[in-house]
């Protein structure tokens, strides 16, 4: 848990200027990757997927 109470936010070490823009959101984002879906399979929860839309996303 972070300082502030909030969930730890896997988007901290991201080397994408657009995922680091949430990197202090308030939410346990996971990068695309097995161990979010493996970890969704392990909790039976579902997957919400961003695409990443961001006004400026394609400067990157």
């Amino acid at each position: 848990m972070r300082e502030d109470g909030g969930m730890p936010n896997r988007l901290a070490d991201a080397t994408s200027p657009y995922l680091q823009q949430h990197a202090d959101n308030p939410v346990d984002w996971w990068s695309w990757g097995s161990e979010a879906f493996e970890e969704a399979r392990r909790r039976s929860v579902s997957v919400l997927l961003s695409v990443g839309y961001a006004a400026c996303h394609w400067c990157y």
